[in-house]
């Protein structure tokens, strides 16, 4: 979880696709400087950006100030850029990565395929419901979404749009009880992140986003194991549960799959470094 996503100019509510890139004059060149002495690596494209996000001068040192401080630069500029969405992002909030594409596009075929009426799909651990929206861009859905963090679910609330139930809560502890045994795909991004191992994460994540939604636990698979155990109560016969992890922590997440009752698989994708486990509720 060390990517900070693509680059990403603040976001309506729902999420809105991102248009297609418009020219853009370049920018000043003491933006560039600036952002490059503070490391950034593309420098040039994070300015046009920040320029494009700025209400005047003032503001524009302002966010270029932040960017340099470590700010991540979605969290500056106010979206990011998800599964061809704007995903709105306030500061405190985890930023989506561009490998949880996977994991959007693992649910949109999950969803796409339940027959005969519209699937019931929960976001569960939402953060800024980057997930739930693509899912709800690509095919008519019943959706809910559920975080444990205040400004998450703020941010998930104007990402969703007043159609979509947001709930604040632990895990499951936030759904209604009537979704018992009735949903149909259970995507969950949920934190994976060895305890050990958040220090040497990048300060864009260490410092600027919230810790719950980086620490998995002592392995990394806490949370998740959490989330598989009661999983199967919450599923209907043949539903599944999408879960992103690390590819060295796949093997152990296909284990806890498999103990919490569910029939697991594999999904990778090379090119966006991204692993994916999935686990069905038997029929």
């Amino acid at each position: 979880m060390d990517d900070v996503g693509d680059v990403p100019a603040p976001a309506p509510a729902p999420a809105t696709p991102v248009p297609a890139a418009a020219s853009a004059a370049a920018p000043p060149q003491a933006v560039v400087e600036a952002l490059r002495a503070a490391g950034c690596v593309f420098a040039e494209e994070e300015a046009v950006l920040l320029v494009a996000a700025a209400r005047g001068p003032e503001d524009l040192l302002d966010r270029v100030r932040k960017r340099a401080e470590g700010l991540p630069l979605e969290q500056v500029v106010g979206w990011a850029a998800f599964g061809g969405l704007r995903i709105a992002v306030e500061p405190g909030v985890f930023v989506p990565r561009r490998r949880s594409e996977l994991l959007a596009a693992e649910a949109v075929a999950r969803a796409r395929a339940v027959p005969g009426r519209v699937p019931l799909v929960v976001d569960l651990c939402c953060g800024a419901g980057a997930l739930g929206a693509v899912v709800a861009a690509a095919c008519e859905v019943e959706l809910y979404a559920a975080d444990v963090d205040a400004a998450a679910v703020a941010c998930a609330r104007r990402n969703l749009g007043e159609g979509v139930q947001v709930l604040q809560g632990d895990l499951f502890d936030a759904l209604p009880v009537s979704l018992r045994g009735r949903v149909d795909v259970l995507v969950a991004n949920v934190p994976y992140v060895p305890t050990e191992e958040i220090p040497l994460l990048p300060v864009e994540a260490r410092v600027h986003e919230p810790r719950v939604a980086l620490d998995g636990g002592a392995d990394g698979l806490e949370v998740l194991a959490r989330v598989a155990r009661a999983a199967p109560a919450w599923l209907v016969p043949g539903g599944a549960l999408l879960v992103e992890t690390s590819d060295r922590q796949a093997a152990a997440a296909l284990e806890v799959l498999r103990a919490a009752g569910l029939t697991p698989r594999l999904s990778e994708d090379e090119d966006l470094g991204a692993t994916v486990v999935v686990g069905v509720r038997s029929t």
